[in-house]
């Protein structure tokens, strides 16, 4: 264990992540959504093959105990990165992400509503307030429905990019579930292959030819996806879950810098408040998570006979 290497290892996946996003959000004006989540889950097979050979874990990749589980995870994933990727379209960088963050508050409550677990007041506080906070970020978007349709694609935005959260906590439990009897390889390598071929099923919808440009940043947002998933794994490899996991949220430091590089955009106040208060809340929840584990390991070696 390293701590220091994971953390190094999620602030790069972090990073790559967010600049695959940008990639998709000059994309989404031009190119179909179905196209869009073809190319980032297409093109993430190279990076990922590549690294799974070089491990020499192609076996493990390609060997699967439950197939069913992996398709389900996947149609929950393309719709996931279907609404969120179409969001881009209508809200600026920081704020698509900000909702996103919704995504690991939504499956505390799906954990305990599909996996039967345990919610107590500490985190079922911490998810209220939680929602809160994504409230403070919609309120502006909903609010312009009342001067009339002028203002329905900011709604319309702002409903995708949490259609998305859902989804996205949604397949956060399918991996829950698929943990039990997958491995990681296995895990990562259907996740694109499955989800590419779902994504095809859009060629009928009307893709286009793309410019160029277009190309190249499909090309680079699959590969990024890719890299990014890379890194990700392997920063658990180094420290504890609860270590990492609220390295997470410096997703919107780099959303905040590429929004306003590459897309001028000057986030609100209301983006800014919400998302502290949504990112307060999950560190809240991970460093209750991590004082749980602490007690219930220290309850198994007092339990334990020694000598």
């Amino acid at each position: 264990m390293n701590p220091t290497t994971g953390i190094l290892l999620k602030l790069a996946s972090t990073l790559v992540f967010t600049g695959m996003v940008a990639c998709i959000k000059v994309l989404a004006a031009t190119v179909p959504v179905g196209e869009i989540v073809f190319s980032r889950s297409f093109f993430a097979l190279i990076p990922i093959l590549v690294f799974v050979v070089w491990r020499g874990r192609l076996a493990d990749a390609v060997r699967t105990a439950h197939l069913g589980g992996h398709v389900w995870r996947c149609v929950v994933g393309v719709s996931s990165m279907a609404c969120s990727f179409a969001a881009l379209a209508y809200l600026p960088l920081p704020e698509q992400m900000a909702i996103g963050y919704a995504a690991p508050l939504i499956t505390v409550v799906l954990a305990a509503l599909l996996l039967g677990e345990t919610v107590r007041l500490y985190r079922t506080s911490a998810v209220i307030v939680g929602f809160l906070g994504i409230l403070v970020i919609l309120w502006p978007r909903l609010e312009v429905l009342r001067h009339g349709l002028a203002g329905s694609d900011d709604a319309l935005g702002a409903g995708l990019a949490l259609a998305g959260a859902v989804f996205s906590a949604m397949a956060m439990v399918a991996v829950r579930r698929l943990v039990a009897t997958e491995n990681t390889q296995a895990i990562v390598f259907y996740l694109s292959l499955i989800s590419s071929l779902l994504a095809l099923l859009s060629l009928p919808l009307g893709w286009v030819w793309p410019t160029p440009l277009e190309a190249a940043l499909l090309v680079l947002s699959g590969i990024l996806g890719g890299l990014g998933q890379i890194l990700l794994t392997e920063s658990y490899r180094h420290a504890d879950t609860s270590t990492i996991a609220p390295f997470e949220y410096t997703t919107m430091i780099w959303a905040l810098a590429l929004g306003y590089l590459l897309f001028a955009e000057v986030p609100t106040l209301a983006v800014l408040g919400g998302a502290a208060i949504v990112i307060a809340s999950g560190i809240f929840i991970i460093l209750r998570e991590h004082y749980l584990g602490i007690e219930r390991a220290r309850a198994r070696r007092v339990a334990t006979p020694q000598g």
